[in-house]
This record gives C-alpha cells, structure tokens and sequence, in this order.
C-alpha cells in the first residue's frame, strides 16, 4: 500500500527544509532505511530515509525547493504493482512536479524503469562492481580509509548502506586504535566542480551556502567587528603530542589532534574572562554560565559548528572525544539539532588548509571567535640567538560593543601563556 513521506521535523526550532538531492526517481525500488533523499535546514543537513520498502511512484517536491515540516514530498507503494514497468513519461505523468530524467542517462521508450541502475548508485570494489553503494558511502569510505569490499552489505543485492559502513568502522575502531585511521588521510573538503558551457557558468547557491551568506551578512551589520593577532611558540604542545599520541591512541581509541589542547586553553582564558562568553540583548549584556565551545568543521559545500555542550566541566580527553565525534557525525550528515545549537564562543581552524591565520566573522549571537593558524617550524630570537621553534598565529575576532581591546588581549595573552607553559596531563 502507498506509503507518504513527509518533510520530517529536525528539531522544535526548524520550520521548513530544502530538498538538496532525491537519490532515486521515480519508477526505482527503494528499501526501507535506505537514503531517499538530503535535505538542509537553516541548522543542519541531513540523508533522510525511506520510511518503508517499495516503489518510488511519486515526488512531489523538487530539488531546491523548500516546504514545511510534515509536508508530504513523496509517495512510496509497498506492492509496486504496474509502477517498475512503467516508462519514464508515465512515471512523469503519475508525478507532474516530479524531476525530468537526466539526459546523459535516458531510459529506452517502454523499458522497464526498475531496471534502470539508480543515478545515485556505483559499483565499486573490483573488476566486476560487486559492490553497489551510493555517493556518501564512497565519501564516507574515502575520509576513513574503508575498502568497501570487506564491509558486509546489508540492502538489496548485497548493497553498502550507510548504516553498514559506519557499523563497520565503530566495529574497527572498538576492535583496536590500530585500525582507526589518521584524521589526516582524510581528503580535504573542496568546493564543488564546475563544468563550464561557455565564457561563464552560472548556478544557484546550495541551501547551505545561501544560509552561510545570509548568517554572515547579518553578522557583520551587527557586530562590530576588531580583531587582534598574537604569535604563539607551540613547542611545548607539540613535544607533548609527540611524546603522547601513540599510548593516547592505545587507550582511547582515537588520534590526539591540536584542536582539544585550543579548546582547554580557551575554556580556562574564559573562566579568568567571563565577558568573552556573553551575548548582546538590546542594551543589556548577557554572561553565560555554561562554556559551550563551537568547532567548525568544513564540508564540501560550506562549514558547520557543532557545539561542545559544557566543555568547562570535561577534562582533556572528554574535549578529545568530542571532537573526534562531532567531526565524525559532521562529514557523514549524522548531527542533530541540538548538537549545532548553544555555542557560546567558536574556534576555527585555517591553519588546517595551511593558512597563517585568518580573520573570521563572528557567530552570532556570540561575541567572539578564535582563528587558529598553521603550526610551523619558525626562526625566532630566543636568549639573543635565533632558535628553530614550532610557531602558530592565533587572531580573535571580538564585537567592540561590548570587548574592548584591553580584555581582547587579556584574553589571547592567557591563551598564550597556556598553550607556551603546558602542563595539563593529557593521558
């Protein structure tokens, strides 16, 4: 029987969504559980699922188009009867708003769609494609360095879900630290191709890049924004990650990355600090009891900040953990809601893509942001010689309503002294 799916509701605040991509048309076969289609929110993208198993018969929400939550953006029919026949014209007619096949791939005047191999779906693995998976399951495989024929498929045909590689690579990373990937095998996000037709190429911005823009515009026509630079010596922070990392590997199960040493520092430099977490609320200044710290994460159409809820109250490997899970769920579209609401300060990272610092825009309502800078060998003046030592540039962004440039470096002189003096254990 037909099956209707709906806009689903991604948290109390989300009113509408954007379909970005369906990954099937109409006439295919889809499993229940199966990804049928990605959104994006104003506060997350999601790979939602086909609520049951059956025939695709109609969509009615195109791509790019934004509906309310529980708005019905397709019918799935459990029996199939008569649909999988059907040519691509008949399935158009049974679905007026539903998209045109694409061109490069028609389907041949009254074959049977259902034989039609899936646009959102490749064989990988070996010479005979025994592998059949869909585009985020490959990406997925790629950040985590997963040979996709070693994971069982559980869908149709033996068909990789994206529940089965991620089942596959919690079971390898609880199964030892030896078999969890470095953060640094995975490919660096990059902005989507572009095939030009002629002396230029125009396209529509994706929700998330128009979200970002908006997000952004508005913040700086409401801060007011000042920014200071300090230049940091990391040696200590590195000669302690380098002496560490492999027994913190052994017995967490996860890399020991820069980004929780950033995150300690920055929580104690608040604490000393307190108006760094606050917001502006008309003429009043509101100071937050909680340090929820944002880490933005960059995807290959933009960047997200999922948030470390109470970061004040975890120790070094409670902050590791975090970031290792946020930047996990943040690249496989796993992130709820509420993991994307809350922040009270944000750091992030050029320095990851090489860059010497940056000067970010501040993430409202927040009143600040840190940008951290590439960690590199430097020659310095150290005791009237010149000394090699490992040297980072870290900038913040503050609104001038309520920070002034004494606090600002205030602020980035402790962060300083922190990560220059360290001494917190982190095993």
């Amino acid at each position: 029987m037909p099956t209707n799916v709906v806009m689903p509701q991604m948290g109390e605040s989300v009113a509408e969504g954007t379909i970005t991509k369906w990954m099937k048309k109409v006439g295919e076969r889809v499993d229940r559980d199966e990804p049928l289609f990605e959104i994006s929110t104003d506060k997350v993208d999601a790979e939602i699922p086909s609520p049951a198993a059956g025939v695709l018969t109609q969509i009615l929400v195109k791509e790019n188009e934004t509906v309310a939550v529980n708005t019905v953006v397709a019918v799935v029919d459990g029996e199939g009867a008569g649909v999988a026949a059907a040519t691509p014209a008949e399935a158009a007619e049974a679905s007026p708003q539903a998209p045109s096949p694409a061109p490069p791939a028609p389907a041949s005047p009254g074959a049977p769609a259902a034989v039609v191999p899936p646009a959102s779906e490749e064989h990988e693995g070996g010479e005979a494609g025994e592998v059949r998976t869909s585009p985020l399951v490959r990406r997925i495989a790629r950040e985590h360095n997963v040979d996709l024929s070693e994971v069982k498929g559980t869908g149709l045909g033996g068909r990789v879900s994206k529940k089965d590689i991620l089942d596959y690579i919690d079971q390898r990373r609880a199964s030892g630290p030896s078999a969890t990937p470095p953060l640094a095998a995975a490919p660096a996000p990059i902005a989507p191709p572009v095939v030009f037709t002629g002396a230029t190429q125009t396209v529509p911005m994706a929700p998330m890049r128009r979200q970002i823009a908006e997000h952004m515009v508005m913040s700086k026509h409401t801060s007011a924004h000042v920014y200071t630079l300090v230049e940091v010596e990391m040696t200590r922070v590195v000669a302690t990650r380098e002496r560490c990392k492999q027994d913190f590997e052994q017995r967490n199960g996860i890399k020991l990355t820069y980004t929780p040493f950033f995150v300690r520092a920055c929580v104690e430099a608040i604490k000393e600090l307190p108006i760094i977490n606050s917001s502006v609320d008309g003429t009043n200044i509101v100071y937050k009891r909680d340090v929820n710290i944002g880490i933005a994460v960059a995807l290959e159409n933009g960047l997200i900040v999922p948030v470390i809820k109470r970061a004040d109250e975890k120790n070094f490997l409670g902050v590791a953990r975090a970031v290792q899970d946020f930047a996990d769920r943040a690249r496989s579209k796993r992130l709820s809601v509420d993991d994307v609401q809350g922040g009270t300060f944000t750091i992030t990272n050029p320095g990851g893509f090489g860059g010497l610092f940056g000067l970010p825009i501040i993430h409202q309502p927040q009143v600040a942001i840190l940008g951290v800078g590439a960690i590199e060998k430097r020659p310095v003046v150290r005791d009237d010689a010149i000394a090699i030592r490992h040297m980072a540039y870290l900038s913040i962004s503050y609104d001038h309503r309520v920070i002034d440039g004494a606090v600002a470096e205030r602020f980035m002189g402790k962060i300083k002294n922190i990560l220059e003096n360290w001494d917190e254990a982190v095993l």
